[in-house]
């Protein structure tokens, strides 16, 4: 992390990451495109998103979430930024000469050499199957079902612990504390993904959340009562409702909202703990 001297009131507080791992600062321009920014609203133009607009102007980046280029090996050009994702990301020439853009587990450098097969040696950055990873070992970018492309643990910082394989299944830990099986067959890269320090930045100052296109938020407290359930009353007044609940009326905290009959739900051994 980066702090600043204290020269301004917004300079106080503020974190950054350390960004002296990103070695290119303009993306390889046949993987990007723009996106439009709909600013939280529908095709109706409707607010569906509070909150939402403004904001620098951004360039998606197409990243390859599969990595299916099997027993073709690559090298790590450059570790990049990314403006639509925590993590960092890593663009990869493969022998073929095709360059694909990958999210850069840590302690991935420049030159590194990175391999999908159905087993490979166990280095940061190599993908394989599930079944051929030992007990112990963290991954990322997990596939839940086969060539459709990682889900799971694609954020800064995240990752899933092998705990064991049995009867076609792997048994996961993800850093929430999950424990789930996924198919022993499914592709998963080796390592823990990039950027974990992102969980604390802060902020600093109120024109920095605009720079991300974070419009200002009123609490539901300062309302009047006809704007919000929690609005009215004399002063600093209680809430006046028993569940905490949204601008209109629904329950907000504690409420589970996981279909109870998902068919998903016999893959997960136990759920992530209470914060």
């Amino acid at each position: 992390m980066k702090s600043f001297k204290p020269i301004t009131p917004g300079r106080r507080q503020m974190t950054i990451v350390d960004y002296s791992s990103i070695t290119k600062s303009k993306p390889f321009k046949a993987l990007t495109k723009n996106i439009e920014n709909s600013a939280g609203r529908n095709h109706h133009g409707r607010i569906t998103m509070r909150h939402q607009g403004g904001g620098n102007k951004k360039t998606y980046r197409i990243l390859d979430f599969c990595q299916n280029k099997m027993n073709v090996p690559g090298k790590v050009e450059t570790i990049e930024y990314d403006p639509y994702r925590t993590a960092f990301i890593a663009l990869v020439v493969y022998k073929d000469g095709d360059r694909r853009y990958i999210i850069a587990p840590k302690d991935m450098k420049v030159g590194d050499e990175v391999m999908t097969s159905e087993m490979t040696s166990l280095k940061i950055g190599n993908r394989m199957k599930l079944k051929n990873i030992p007990i112990g070992y963290l991954v990322h970018n997990i596939e839940l079902m086969a060539g459709a492309g990682g889900k799971l643990a694609r954020s800064a910082g995240s990752y899933a612990e092998v705990l064991g394989h049995e009867g076609g299944y792997s048994d996961l830990k993800l850093n929430s504390g999950e424990i789930r099986k996924v198919k022993s067959d499914n592709l998963v890269s080796i390592g823990q993904v990039s950027n974990a320090d992102h969980n604390l930045v802060n902020i600093g100052k109120a024109g920095r959340s605009r720079w991300l296109g974070i419009r200002p938020t009123v609490r539901g407290k300062v309302m009047n009562p006809c704007d919000h359930p929690y609005g009215g009353g004399e002063g600093r007044t209680q809430r006046g409702t028993r569940r905490p609940k949204d601008i209109w009326g629904n329950i907000t905290g504690g409420k589970k909202t996981r279909k109870r009959k998902k068919w998903s739900n016999k893959l997960i051994i136990q759920r992530r703990p209470k914060r």
